[in-house]
């Protein structure tokens, strides 16, 4: 029996030894940058991909390898990331962008990414100059100038259009500049955005933007609808419809009713069109109402342009003098449309209006993750919102957005769990930017450049960037 026993164990030693050399060592691997102990969170699925104490590898501004030991790796540069999290970059779709001097503010809080949604001229060099690293900034995709009739929305910065051979003309005019998405605002008449989409379209470009509700006629909306639908630009099919306070608008005729909230998201998830919620950008005119317009000087709007600024004076007057109350219940009933929408399967993607009016870029977007999940969102959900789903949107998932081999290696290292408080995505401990390890301090040093601003440069680039499709500036310039 002993000798049995005997036989038994060798047999099961040389089995394991057998195992053993048939499992091949990982394979070796060099970057620039390892990551060491971070936990990561992949946001591709419907529920987190998380992988524990995971080492990151990165080359030439890519991700090389995600695995769960060193075995390896090796880099000149380590980093510990101490089993903080690390989630992908960032993206926050619905920013104005006025000098290069804000964009360090976006990577001092983690956002690499951004979606300019009013392009001026200046906005398609400074996207390429970020791209060869001549300028640390967040990625930029930018729309051409937003497209809009007169009305009541209409403003200066808009390139003005009425016919349909207008609107064909400024598109073409856009797509000839290099801009490849068009943003359309509310006021547009049945004609020119007929036009823009068909002009669109036939040039391969996408178009996004507030929905275009025709002539507002005296009794709009409370007596009659708009003269162009809501559901008739549904089917024209957005890259993406901006503002969950625009769709109560137009889609509600601004009726707070939540069973007709439900069957509107119902008709936006069908058609799959996606949705910019930006519930910051209201939450923020209450904020400054609440405060008599002390808000408008709070901490991080030292960080706003100040040339831009200079224009919201009346805007800044206008929402200190009003009755925080109603305000207020628009707020809540904004939040609960989110949630609505999230239920019924709308997409939602994360932004804020950031650069406009008192919305600090880089910091609102960390805001906006809040108010999304106080309205019912789960901190998973909202990350996505921000991550993954602006990738599949923009039509680079497996690109960039994620945590994994062969994605862009724009990281944001945090101090904690996000997915138990989503606090914790609102100020990173660190930051990998294309690539290379940028620490607190970096992030603070990019924070405080932000607020050295160049007006001359910011007049340069906006007053010239209008002028060119043919804003008349002399209410701006008193020539």
């Amino acid at each position: 029996m002993a000798q049995a026993f005997k036989g038994f164990g060798t047999a099961l030693a040389a089995a394991i030894l057998a195992a053993c050399a048939s499992t091949p060592a990982p394979e070796p691997l060099s970057g620039d940058l390892l990551i060491r102990d971070v936990r990561t969170i992949g946001f591709e699925g419907k529920t987190p991909a998380i992988l524990e104490h995971a080492y990151v590898l990165v080359k030439d501004g890519k991700i090389l390898a995600v695995r769960d030991t060193a075995d390896g790796l090796s880099a000149p540069e380590t980093v510990d990331g101490a089993g903080r999290t690390m989630v992908p970059g960032l993206t926050d779709m619905h920013v104005h962008i006025w000098d290069e001097a804000e964009l360090g503010a976006y990577l001092s809080w983690g956002v690499t990414r951004v979606r300019n949604m009013s392009g001026l001229s200046f906005h398609l060099p400074l996207a390429e100059r970020i791209e060869a690293g001549e300028v640390m900034g967040p990625h930029l995709i930018t729309t051409g100038p937003i497209l809009n009739s007169p009305g009541p929305n209409a403003q200066i910065n808009h390139q003005m259009v009425e016919t349909a051979d207008e609107a064909r003309a400024a598109v073409a005019w856009q797509a000839e500049a290099g801009f490849d998405r068009i943003k359309v605002y509310s006021n547009l008449t049945r004609p020119a955005y007929e036009a823009i989409i068909e002009e669109a379209a036939a040039r391969g470009l996408p178009v996004a933007g507030h929905t275009p509700e025709g002539v507002r006629e005296e009794g709009m909306p409370d007596e009659k609808p708009f003269g162009i639908s809501f559901e008739e630009v549904l089917a024209d099919h957005f890259e993406t419809i901006e503002h969950i306070e625009s769709v109560v608008w137009h889609g509600l005729r601004n009726r707070h009713d939540e069973a007709a909230a439900r069957a509107l998201a119902r008709k936006i998830a069908a058609e799959g069109v996606p949705v910019t919620a930006t519930l910051l950008a209201h939450r923020n005119l209450l904020l400054v109402a609440e405060t008599g317009g002390a808000a408008t000087s709070r901490p991080g709007t030292d960080l706003l342009n100040a040339v831009e600024q200079q224009t919201e004076g009346g805007n800044f007057e206008f929402w200190a003098r009003q009755d925080p109350a109603p305000v207020a219940d628009d707020a809540a009933f904004y939040a609960r449309v989110a949630k609505i929408f999230q239920e019924e399967g709308v997409t939602l993607l994360a932004g804020t209006d950031a650069g406009i009016f008192t919305n600090i870029p880089g910091k609102s977007l960390g805001e906006e993750l809040a108010l999304l999940t106080a309205a019912g969102l789960s901190p998973y959900d909202v990350l996505r919102s921000a991550t993954y789903t602006p990738s599949a949107v923009l039509g680079t998932a497996g690109q960039d957005g994620c945590v994994e081999a062969g994605c862009a290696a724009d990281l944001v290292l945090l101090p904690c769990d996000p997915l138990a408080d989503i606090a914790c995505a609102a100020e990173p401990a660190g930051l990998v930017y294309r690539g290379t390890w940028l620490d607190r301090a970096a992030l603070d040093g990019l924070r405080q450049g932000a607020a050295e601003q160049d007006a001359d440069r910011t007049m340069a680039n906006v007053f010239g960037g209008m002028a060119e499709y043919g804003v008349d500036l002399s209410a701006l310039t008193g020539e």
